[in-house]
């Protein structure tokens, strides 16, 4: 598919795009890898054993993954590998804010601007280095980071009421869209924001100041947590820790020899 060349939906159309979810995405990438004999996980050693088999299953099943163990160990760059099993660019819908893929609009604006345009409707490309999104829980996160809140600016430079869904600003979930998603030292999260998490993960429904909007996010999510922190700082929720598909175990390297690599 020639990316520069596409502009338009009616194109987008006509070059037989088919729409596919992230984690069909990885899952399809990663079969493509694993058949070719590529190593998907470059620059990790002492894993091949254990760890990584364990993430291509998760991946493979379309998991939500928890990467548990101490600082060191490689978690948070497993997860920034993951972004390698990606496809290379995927359209949006222009100027949409939360991704919009152009045949599956989620937001008011993606909605609104294919009812107006049409098959018109402006295409941009987006890159796999563009999808990915990182946040270190600490215990200052809040709802309207994450997920959003109302923008009294944007109501009044549009001139729109506060009960307008339009006066939402979109917090880094909604906005990571079709992306990775990565949440570091869970714990350190307030047990109100995990919760804040539960229907995200689950059902897709996000909740703003009163607004109850049915946003079917498409949303990698990988999480990190260090066993050490859950008696001293906090602890995973029990019905957010439900919700987590597959926790894998890291560890540190288990001979000197890998350890020097």
């Amino acid at each position: 598919m020639d990316y520069k060349k596409i502009r338009m939906l009616a194109q987008l159309k006509g070059a037989g795009y088919k729409f596919k979810t992230i984690k069909e995405e990885l899952r399809e990438n990663l079969i493509a890898k694993l058949s070719k004999k590529e190593n998907v996980f470059e620059g990790i050693w002492g894993y091949e054993e254990t760890v990584i088999p364990e993430l291509e299953r998760a991946i493979l099943a379309g998991h939500d993954i928890n990467l548990l163990g101490l600082r060191g160990q490689a978690k948070t760059r497993l997860a920034r590998l993951m972004i390698n099993l990606l496809d290379e660019y995927i359209p949006v819908i222009e100027g949409s804010e939360l991704n919009d893929d152009p045949l599956h609009p989620i937001s008011r604006y993606g909605k609104d601007k294919i009812q107006e345009l049409g098959d018109e409707t402006p295409v941009t490309w987006l890159h796999r280095n563009e999808r990915y999104s990182e946040k270190l829980a600490t215990p200052d996160v809040s709802i309207a980071d994450l997920i959003g809140d109302v923008d009294p600016i944007k109501a009044a430079s549009l001139q729109m009421p506060y009960s307008d869904d339009r006066v939402i600003h979109f917090g880094l979930i909604p906005r990571s869209h079709r992306c990775l998603f990565v949440i570091n030292e869970l714990p350190d999260l307030q047990a109100r924001i995990q919760v804040a998490l539960f229907n995200i993960l689950q059902e897709g429904d996000i909740q703003i100041r009163g607004f109850k909007i049915r946003l079917p996010l498409d949303i990698q999510f990988v999480f990190t947590a260090n066993p050490e922190d859950y008696t001293n700082r906090g602890s995973i929720v029990t019905p957010l820790k439900d919700r987590i598909d597959s926790q894998i175990i890291t560890h540190y390297p288990k001979s000197m020899d890998v350890s020097k690599r």
